[in-house]
């Protein structure tokens, strides 16, 4: 591979490939970027749902254990 780049400006290698890669290749980058961050702001949903469930049962448990109720 570097003997393919050998004699060839700086800027083919450091400005026109990566670009053409962009272009080439940036519906497929920015679906992958996406599918990350989806998959990450499910995540954080998951994690508040399940933060707030506990953070209510407790609540419910202390309050209900203290009245003496059950």
């Amino acid at each position: 591979m570097r003997e393919v780049f050998t004699g060839l400006p700086w800027w083919v290698k450091w400005i026109a490939v990566p670009v053409i890669a962009l272009v080439v290749f940036g519906s497929l980058i920015a679906t992958v970027v996406g599918f990350v961050i989806g998959l990450l702001f499910k995540l954080l949903i998951f994690v508040a749902l399940i933060g707030g469930l506990i953070y209510i049962v407790r609540k419910f448990m202390s309050s209900s254990s203290s009245r003496g109720d059950w």
